[in-house]
């Protein structure tokens, strides 16, 4: 079989160091014969204090891993596909079966085995080493991880934080299969390249932010409460998330509008005085409860914003994160009908402008990212 890439490549820079310019010291001549000597000139002579290259077992790791045989890099392959599986099947609140346990700690000895083979054959550290590529890293930093999870088990230690690093075991493919080593490659290189559209997105981010908070900072808090006065005859009263526009400014929805309640797909027309008579009708029955809606005529500030406080204009912070749920088309709708019944109809204007800009920002990246490589 063919030698893989990394140690091909290894053998032809040995080759051009060898051949250095006429005249050079003896010393230099002497140490360039010596590496010719070498079965692979630009590995390490020697690793680990005592093992050289002609030396076992480290001739046998350099054969394996600088020659592999074609069914030892489909059984590599075959692992993490298993590992990917595994992770598939993995049900943290159920006992783990016994079959799909034994199973992930052979893949895990295999390629910790794997790992321990290119560190014989490479040495640890050094630009030739195999902490030198990075890849390599990632392999040893997964498994280094799932070492520690063995090692903690049943100590009463919460592996949560230490589990979610699982996620990064079918990384491993990449550093096997070339062709898809190169395309992650090519992609990590475009990333320095997209830093101006970043630095566009974060000032359209920052402009509309600004906007949004000088316009609706605190305005969706507002909310038709219930009088006092009202209250004595409701004993379980809640007020109603009815967002509402206050005199002062101009939105759509009004205490005043808010629409008549509805029980069982019947509309209720009872006034409070009547309250009493709602306890001894059923939902059913036309006409049988109170209509309590029409006694939310305060319009004030509240305690929280809509979706549980996650969506407002209160600051920049939370102004970004409504922003960019509208960018997404992810229940934009709702957020700007809540605009419009706090402050103005107008403000629609607001919300379509920045869907237009950031699509358009959007098909320009795209277009920024895949241009170069076609």
């Amino acid at each position: 079989s063919s030698p893989s890439p990394r140690c091909r490549v290894q053998r032809l820079r040995g080759r051009r160091r060898t051949g250095g310019p006429p005249g050079g010291e003896d010393e230099e001549e002497e140490e360039e014969e010596e590496k010719e000597e070498l079965p692979y000139p630009t590995l390490a002579p020697v690793v680990l204090l005592a093992l050289t290259q002609t030396s076992p077992p480290r001739s046998w790791c350099l054969r394996a891993v600088c020659h592999p045989y074609p069914s030892l890099l489909r059984v590599s392959i075959l692992a993490i596909l298993l590992n990917c599986v595994t992770l598939g099947m993995f049900q943290p609140c159920d006992h783990t079966p016994f079959l799909l346990q034994a199973l992930d700690d052979g893949i895990f000895v295999f390629f910790a085995g794997e790992m321990v083979v290119k560190m014989v054959a490479l040495g640890v550290i050094g630009q030739s080493g195999y902490l030198g590529d990075t890849w390599n890293r990632l392999d040893f930093f997964i498994v280094i991880v799932g070492m520690l999870e063995y090692s903690l088990d049943g100590h009463n230690v919460s592996l949560s934080a230490i589990r979610t690093v699982r996620v990064l075991r079918p990384l491993r493919a990449i550093n096997r299969v070339p062709s898809m080593r190169i395309l992650v490659t090519l992609l990590l290189d475009t990333l320095p390249m997209l830093g101006n559209v970043l630095a566009l997105c974060f000032f359209v981010f920052f402009i509309f932010g600004i906007v949004g908070v000088q316009l609706w900072a605190g305005l969706l808090r507002n909310r038709c409460f219930m009088g006092d006065d009202v209250k004595i005859f409701y004993v379980q009263c809640k007020d109603h998330p009815f967002i509402c526009s206050t005199e002062r400014e101009n939105g759509m929805l009004r205490c005043s509008d808010v629409p008549r309640r509805r029980v069982g797909g019947s509309y209720c027309f009872l006034g409070a005085e009547e309250a009493h008579a709602e306890m001894g009708l059923t939902v059913d029955e036309p006409v049988s409860c109170v209509n309590w809606y029409q006694y939310y005529n305060e319009c004030r500030a509240g305690e929280i914003n809509p979706h549980k406080g996650a969506i407002n204009f209160d600051n920049i912070g939370y102004a970004w994160i409504a922003i960019f749920q509208v960018i997404t088309l992810e229940g934009w709708v709702d957020i700007m009908y809540y605009v419009m019944d706090a402050h103005s109809f107008y403000n629609f204007i607001y919300f379509i402008f920045l869907i237009i800009v950031s699509s358009d920002r959007l098909w320009k990246t795209r277009e920024y990212c895949v241009w170069p490589i076609s």
